[in-house]
């Protein structure tokens, strides 16, 4: 099962990614240094226009500048998802998720919104995990991109992902809450950041990871 879920996401992003412009991320903090690239595309149809599928991919990574042989270890993970989006749903679609992640494979599904805007984009989910006892996952991703002249943009983003436990869980609840405020020149995007989580069962414990952002779109 997790090997076809493997194969199944990096078929998709082959196919998808070919034809379109990817974002990539370097983000230096005081704690860590972390590699994103995210992006979400309808497929196309036989007309070459947006479909009712849209996929989002994310794949992350990052290393701690403490990192020992046993202790903070390199982290990573891989998000793929699709949903049907049909205009009468006024933005909400069913979503299925596959999430790869250093400790796992876990197939999620739920409830997906999207609105994106020529300077504002909304992304947000709530899903559930289908294969073990399940974590209720809310992300929501605000990107704001005004212009500000000819060639220069605002560029300001926030990002949640929280994932709660249900009574049955056994697991953590861990938020996660990032946010980037800057400029954008064409393809770049730079400025400050900021990483923020908190992962307990019983007590929460804060990490904070401030530093500087650079971003291009490929």
């Amino acid at each position: 099962m997790k090997k076809l879920l493997i194969i199944s996401i990096i078929a998709i992003w082959a196919g998808v990614s070919a034809s379109a412009q990817i974002p990539v991320e370097v983000f230096s903090g005081n704690e860590r240094t972390t590699l994103d690239i995210m992006f979400f595309r309808f497929f196309k149809n036989k007309n070459g226009e947006n479909s009712h599928w849209l996929f989002f991919n994310r794949n992350r990574a990052g290393v701690d500048y403490r990192i020992t042989s046993s202790k903070h270890l390199p982290v990573f993970g891989f998000t793929e998802a699709i949903s049907y989006n049909h205009p009468k749903f006024k933005g909400f679609a069913p979503v299925a998720v596959a999430q790869v992640l250093s400790w796992g494979v876990y197939p999620k599904a739920g409830v997906q919104y999207v609105a994106m805007k020529e300077s504002l984009t909304i992304f947000s989910w709530i899903v559930s995990e289908t294969l073990r006892n399940p974590t209720i996952d809310f992300y929501v991703l605000c990107r704001y991109t005004p212009p500000l002249s000819e060639h220069l943009n605002l560029f300001c983003q926030i990002e949640s992902l929280n994932a709660f436990s249900t009574p049955s869980e056994e697991g953590n609840t861990s938020l996660v809450q990032r946010a980037r405020l800057g400029l954008k020149i064409k393809e770049w995007q730079f400025g400050a950041g900021a990483d923020f989580s908190q992962a307990s069962s019983s007590r929460y414990i804060l990490n904070k990871n401030i530093g500087a952002f650079l971003r291009h779109e490929f």
